[in-house]
């Protein structure tokens, strides 16, 4: 059975509620590039390739129903993060009820980005906001530390991607042919790395 939004019976506030029978057209990644973008290696493999932000987010009721899911990728003048907050508002959710979005996204957000996400939240407080980083974006550079710490003193949870969080992008995300995620060398290692670093910058006065 197919899914996808449907407006709902609640008149004058423009809500949706997720129906069946409305397909989901969302693109799947491919396997390649899904290694490729997400790989948290500190240094890209070769072959050789350059490092893209890729968002993908599920959209749930407290439940842990999803609601809608899907991805983007920077494109030229509108980075990945807006465009999810482009997607999550035009959705117009119900404000009476409650909602929450896990996101897993390549890079750590710009300060740009950030300001955005912070905005999007203070403005929509019947969302929760998840994000899983599988890197950190220019972290040793002081706004981008400031973004991290502005996103969670407005209470946006930032964490970094583990194997559970590249295991479930792979089966929600991932033209995986029902094959099982298989991790690379030294996946967990480098998490625990980037999570250390990231603990420092949230944690440290800037």
């Amino acid at each position: 059975m197919t899914e996808g939004w449907a407006g709902s019976g609640h008149p004058g506030q423009g809500a949706c509620v997720w129906t069946p029978g409305t397909r989901n057209t969302m693109n799947l990644l491919r396997e390649v590039l899904f290694k490729q973008q997400f790989g948290n290696q500190p240094r890209v493999p070769a072959p050789y390739y350059r490092r893209k932000t890729y968002l993908c987010y599920q959209l749930k009721q407290l439940n842990d129903l999803t609601l809608d899911r899907g991805c983007f990728r920077n494109k030229k003048q509108r980075h990945a993060e807006i465009r999810f907050i482009d997607k999550i508002n035009s959705l117009n959710l119900n404000p009476s009820q409650s909602y929450k979005i896990i996101c897993y996204i390549t890079w750590s957000p710009c300060p740009n980005c950030a300001n955005e996400l912070v905005n999007f939240i203070t403005r929509n407080n019947h969302l929760k906001l998840e994000i899983f980083a599988s890197r950190l974006y220019f972290h040793w550079i002081k706004p981008f530390k400031m973004g991290l710490q502005d996103l969670q003193k407005a209470g946006i949870s930032v964490a970094v991607m583990t194997h559970t969080e590249f295991e479930d992008c792979w089966e929600q995300f991932v033209d995986n042919q029902s094959r099982p995620f298989q991790p690379w060398d030294k996946l967990e290692q480098y998490s625990a790395s980037i999570r250390r670093r990231l603990q420092r910058i949230l944690t440290a006065p800037i």
